[in-house]
């Protein structure tokens, strides 16, 4: 666990973060954290597109993260990566980037000014995934969580038997003489899935979408199963009767979807703990798989941090703020602006 703890108790500080028309900002260092509006200097928790947006003069990311920010960016964006706890000083402030275990590259943002801590998180879950660098506790006086999943019916299952469940799925699929199609979000989600798939089943096909991120997942070592892109087999007159697809969300309602004739259908998301969301979307199968902690492991998290303060952001964040002021904690929800991609396998 990361030191840097908080102080005594007794009298509160004023925050060392605001909010202000460009996102959640530290005035002192002059810089934003995930700004949804082109500002100076961004520090970027990730490369979805609900945190890392275009405009900004400079960004710094976690080095793990940096070529995949890079092919989210203009060519001539200004994109610098820094080691996973390095610290870094800006303007007197000094910050530094430590692992959130939700993507490649994933990082909760520490930023310290005059003895005063405070921890931007990001998007994270608690749950080893071996594509993404695991969660490293970082204790603050404030945290801002997200809570994506912040409300208690969401309680993941190891992901082991959902992995075991899919490669099932799969091979049932095989026996009827089906393909398989399976959605989840091109950025991380897909990648943790082609790590969880057994490839003695047969072929593990992909979406363009996915194809163009697999390769700064394998530059950095992570271990992916060989995989086929889909234009490139269909060349080949391949039959897709033995194989997975892994696409992104929505990509079955196109053309592109045709060639794999009468496919079973499945989504990997935390959505799919809600059972109206599978019937609603029309799936054969939904997979509870998600790159978000879940309530329990919410809670677990910020009582880590040993935070006097907590701003829960991006989600259910009033039954959280309530949740934690029941429990005598100083908790606020904190709005932000949601635009692109959300990342758990739909479009805002």
């Amino acid at each position: 666990m990361t030191t840097g703890g908080p102080a005594a108790a007794g009298a509160r500080r004023a925050p060392l973060l605001s909010l202000t028309a460009a996102g959640l900002a530290c005035e002192a260092g002059g810089f934003h954290i995930d700004p949804w509006a082109p500002v100076d200097r961004a520090l970027v928790t990730h490369a979805h597109g609900d945190h890392l947006r275009w405009g900004s003069r400079h960004y710094l990311v976690a080095a793990p993260g940096v070529e995949l920010a890079r092919r989210r960016l203009p060519a001539d964006a200004s994109v610098e990566g820094i080691p996973y706890g390095e610290r870094r000083g800006i303007n007197g402030v000094t910050v530094s980037f430590h692992p959130a275990g939700h993507i490649l590259g994933s990082a909760q943002v520490r930023v310290e000014h005059q003895g005063h801590v405070w921890v931007v998180s990001g998007d994270y879950k608690l749950e080893p995934d071996p594509t993404c660098a695991p969660f490293e506790p970082v204790r603050c006086h404030g945290f801002v969580t997200e809570c994506t999943f912040g409300l208690p019916i969401y309680r993941w299952a190891p992901q082991a038997e959902v992995f075991s469940a899919i490669n099932a799925w799969w091979r049932a699929n095989q026996a009827a003489g089906r393909a398989t199609l399976l959605m989840g979000y091109a950025l991380g989600k897909a990648q943790r899935l082609l790590a969880g798939l057994d490839p003695s089943l047969g072929p593990i096909v992909t979406h363009g979408a996915v194809e163009k991120m697999l390769e700064p997942y394998r530059a950095q070592g992570i271990a992916l199963p060989p995989t086929v892109h889909v234009t490139e087999e269909a060349k080949k007159g391949g039959d897709f009767r033995d194989a997975i697809v892994i696409a992104p969300p929505g990509s079955e309602a196109t053309p592109w979807a045709r060639r794999f004739g009468d496919a079973a259908l499945g989504f990997a998301s935390g959505w799919m703990q809600v059972r109206g969301n599978r019937r609603r979307q029309a799936l054969d199968r939904g997979f509870v798989l998600s790159d978000h902690v879940d309530w329990p492991s919410l809670l677990t998290a910020i009582e880590a941090t040993g935070a006097e303060t907590i701003w829960a952001t991006h989600g259910f964040t009033a039954p959280l703020v309530r949740y934690l002021r029941e429990q005598g904690r100083d908790a606020h929800a904190l709005t932000t602006r949601y635009e692109g991609e959300r990342d758990d396998g739909a479009e805002a």
